[in-house]
């Protein structure tokens, strides 16, 4: 099957993106796994438009309809392989299809490594965040707790001092933290836990606390994970031989977003470490722009 551009992705930067082209008369196609970092979050807060928040999965449901409406077609399925070709790119999914297309975006996303705490994800986005710039007003003169591993917790611990000084840091995975992180901890009063976390307490979507292993409860209504080692997804960039950075995100130019091969983009979480969900719409929007450019050029 050939389309004049495939999104990989179907998060917030490849739906913004879907949207310009079907309104620009394109025929694309986005594919996207339904795993992705914006399904998880039960509410953003920061959207212009919506001052009581959106869930993601609602965010993504109004942005494929919209997508649908103009001509955007839709799979659920994996890209596993993508190469050059010929008359373009081709590319290869988990369900055994082959698609070619002229033009690529990838807008693949990262996802949060999470211990094992299966129960923490219905609080994510309503009472457990990961992001503060996102979210560290919502925490504002709160008791907080922070679970998260080594230095990444400490730090995070460190930035949300700014909205409350109220906080727990729990080292759920006991690494190491720098002397100099233990001292600003200290001097912050920021309480310093090096033990692991043996349940997540909550009542519904609402998180109420740890029961550490020793078995202590440490009660509060808010908490952020701090784990460090997320998962940049650019692996099929770098099959492509895009231009990825030390810390696995994909290089764009910042005006087209473009990547160094020609008629491959990326757009979103992927590309940046800012990541926003309003980002992710401007990235995808200007990159659908720069695709449906580069197509009127070729004729």
């Amino acid at each position: 099957m050939f389309y004049e551009t495939i999104i990989i992705g179907g998060g917030i930067a490849g739906l913004q993106a879907a949207i310009q082209l079907g309104r620009a008369q394109r025929k694309a196609l986005v594919i996207d796994a339904e795993g992705g970092r914006s399904t998880l979050c039960r509410n953003y807060h920061n959207i212009l438009g919506w001052p009581d928040g959106i869930s993601g999965e609602e965010l993504r449901r109004l942005g494929r309809q919209q997508a649908e409406q103009v001509g955007i077609e839709f799979v659920e399925d994996t890209v596993y392989s993508a190469k050059k070709v010929s008359t373009g790119f081709a590319l290869a999914t988990d369900k055994g299809i082959q698609y070619e297309a002229k033009r690529i975006l990838i807008a693949t996303g990262i996802m949060d490594r999470i211990p094992d705490m299966p129960e923490i994800y219905d609080c994510l986005g309503n009472s457990a965040y990961i992001c503060p710039d996102c979210d560290g007003y919502e925490i504002k003169d709160e008791l907080t707790l922070v679970a998260g591993s080594g230095n990444p917790g400490a730090n995070m611990a460190l930035t949300l001092s700014y909205w409350t000084d109220k906080l727990i840091y729990i080292n759920h995975e006991r690494k190491k933290v720098d002397k100099d992180l233990l001292e600003k901890l200290k001097d912050n009063n920021i309480q310093y836990i090096e033990e692991p976390i043996k349940e997540v307490v909550k009542e519904r979507q609402s998180f109420q606390g740890f029961i550490l292993e020793g078995g202590k409860l440490l009660s509060a209504n808010k908490c952020f994970l701090a784990f460090g080692g997320n998962q940049v997804k650019s692996q099929l960039a770098k099959q492509l031989g895009v231009e990825v950075m030390e810390n696995n995100h994909i290089k764009v130019n910042p005006r087209t977003q473009m990547t160094n091969v020609e008629n491959v983009w990326a757009a979103g979480d992927v590309t940046v470490h800012s990541e926003q969900v309003a980002i992710a719409m401007g990235d995808g929007l200007q990159a659908a722009i720069w695709i449906h450019k580069s197509l009127l050029n070729e004729k």
